[in-house]
């Protein structure tokens, strides 16, 4: 993976650790109400999710390497 790639992803993390951190506290207090939302069915969002699980662990397997020299 090259540095500005490594970049790219660390920013891509980044982005996505603020929308959740932007979230978050509106999601606790759902689930400490009980009120938890309901799955959504669809199996195009359902698939890109799975797509999405495994290019996050390819990547941050790939980070892993670089930062402990292997890359």
């Amino acid at each position: 993976m090259e540095k500005s790639e490594v970049l790219t992803a660390l920013d891509r993390i980044e982005a996505a650790l603020s929308r959740i951190d932007a979230v978050l506290p509106t999601l606790l207090d759902r689930a400490a109400s009980g009120k938890t939302p309901q799955p959504v069915q669809d199996p195009q969002l359902a698939q890109r999710h799975e797509n999405l699980k495994r290019s996050v662990a390819q990547s941050l397997s790939e980070l892993d390497d670089l930062l402990a020299g292997r890359g």
